[in-house]
């Protein structure tokens, strides 16, 4: 492997690459804690402190499944070069801070990864593309909101039946606590699949320039400090798109914030398992809409629904484009 790359643009590399994790942490804030701020569940300082510690907790928790698709099965970790790596980030980050000024909640994974899938065929045509690790990520973006969907209805049923007979002071009191363990839960899973992202990038980069001795691996200081990013960035909120979430789609309550964040934390922790970089932004808002359908159609601001809808299927090919033209205006010095 070439090692001749200088030190100190490798350092701005992972500087970068972790800019990009804060700003993941900053961008999707809201997928953890959204359902508690907007039911008053925890004040918006307490809620932004508690998902970041969540997404730290990770760390003990998670394995690296997602950080080795990322890293290799996304492109050819072969013709991967500092320069591609440059360029993913670079359109990840800008849709990224597009998305956040106008409090849409799209997806970092998905926006890193059409950075990635961008630079790499810019850098060395179609043939770069993994094409196992890219189409089970692609499926994901279909399959994850349904399955949200699917498990926040079915929840929010089956909690209905199960207290129906129930006070309903006795019965909110112990949503309640189950809405702050689900809230957790999520948390500990949006930092064990988004931070995951970077790790994979950061192990890439090592790897191409010859830091790793010739065989891929993520070394322990590379997660640890992809944790640690994205946790600082949590903390730093995300307020637009906080309101969105918690407010736009449908009115939430502990009932329901209980259950969309249930089914969300189940449909990334599988993911995680099964090594996929899933959006862990349409998990959660898949998971939202579900409670609200399950009430009644009409408690589902659809219109909402569907502008987010169209920025999950613009995400990849929009910061692709962007991380081709960032490669290839590497390519002019």
């Amino acid at each position: 492997m070439d090692q001749s790359l200088a030190l100190p643009l490798l350092i701005g590399l992972i500087a970068l690459a972790l800019a990009f994790d804060f700003l993941n942490g900053l961008h999707d804030a809201a997928n953890a804690i959204a359902t508690v701020v907007a039911t008053r569940l925890l004040s918006p300082v307490m809620a932004v402190v508690f998902a970041a510690f969540g997404n730290f907790a990770a760390y003990w928790i998670v394995g690296l499944h997602v950080a080795e698709t990322v890293g290799k099965g996304i492109i050819d970790k072969d013709v991967v070069t500092p320069a591609v790596v440059f360029g993913a980030l670079i359109g990840a980050m800008f849709w990224n801070i597009v998305t956040w000024l106008k409090g849409i909640p799209s997806s970092s994974s998905h926006a890193l990864i059409g950075g990635l899938l961008g630079a790499g065929i810019a850098h060395a045509g179609f043939g770069a593309v993994e094409s196992a690790g890219t189409t089970k990520t692609v499926v994901a973006i279909f399959l994850s909101p349904m399955i949200g969907f699917a498990l926040a209805m079915t929840l929010m049923l089956a909690a209905s039946w199960s207290f129906k007979g129930a006070q309903p002071r006795s019965a909110n009191g112990i949503f309640k606590g189950l809405h702050l363990i689900s809230s957790a839960a999520y948390a500990i899973s949006h930092g064990g699949n988004d931070a995951q992202k970077t790790m994979g990038i950061i192990a890439v980069l090592l790897y191409s320039t010859g830091y790793l001795g010739g065989e891929f691996h993520v070394p322990e200081w590379v997660v640890v400090s992809c944790y640690l990013a994205i946790a600082l960035g949590t903390l730093s909120g995300g307020w637009k798109i906080i309101k969105t979430m918690g407010n736009k789609l449908t009115k939430l309550n502990h009932h329901s914030g209980f259950c969309a964040s249930a089914a969300g934390s189940a449909v990334v922790f599988g993911a995680s398992a099964m090594g996929i970089p899933i959006s862990t932004t349409h998990a959660i808002t898949g998971s939202v809409v579900g409670t609200g359908a399950a009430r009644r159609a009409s408690a589902v601001r659809w219109s909402v629904a569907s502008r987010v809808i169209v920025a999950w299927f613009i995400t990849i090919p929009a910061s692709g484009i962007v991380g081709a033209g960032f490669y290839l205006l590497t390519r002019l010095f």
